[in-house]
């Protein structure tokens, strides 16, 4: 049993409606799309990223935090704490019993500083800079510093930029 709309000579049947429904894609359709593609793309940003900038930014960072440590147990505990940098990694002299670790996470970590960084007891310790770089890639490098009052922070270091002592 037909029943025609008023106005219209033909009741819609089936194949007339689905004609109407493939013209193309609603607007959510395509943002759906849209999103998906660009999730996708920000993955394989994240994946395809060199991994030794990176590393060498942890190392940096680590570094920084380990001296602040220092610097903060050295004032605890009265003595004179110093940190050099050795063959296979780095030192901290004067913490009894510490704990604290003396190589690098990566193997191709390098220091340039060869001079010790006298870390406290004193509460102001002089100005210091430490350059970190990659021995893979030397042209990479974050210089770790401070003014002797501020805590130690990583600055980026351009290749031009020479790096006072």
């Amino acid at each position: 049993m037909r029943i025609l709309a008023p106005g219209t000579d033909v009741a819609p049947t089936l194949a007339t409606a689905c004609a109407a429904r493939a013209r193309g894609f609603t607007l959510l359709e395509l943002l759906v799309v849209v999103a998906i593609m660009a999730l996708a793309t920000a993955g394989v940003g994240f994946a395809l990223r060199d991994s030794t900038a990176g590393d060498l930014e942890r190392e940096a960072q680590r570094l920084a935090a380990l001296l602040e440590s220092a610097r903060a147990q050295s004032r605890m505990s009265g003595n004179p704490v110093r940190w050099h940098s050795t063959g296979t990694g780095f030192a901290f002299e004067g913490l009894p019993g510490s704990t604290l670790p003396d190589r690098w996470l990566y193997a191709d970590t390098r220091t340039t500083s060869t001079d010790a960084v006298n870390l406290g007891p004193e509460p102001i310790i002089g100005t210091h800079h430490i350059l970190v770089t990659s021995a893979t890639h030397p042209d990479r490098s974050l210089t770790v510093i401070t003014d002797g009052v501020r805590p130690f922070s990583v600055v980026a270091v351009l290749p031009s930029t020479p790096v006072a002592r």
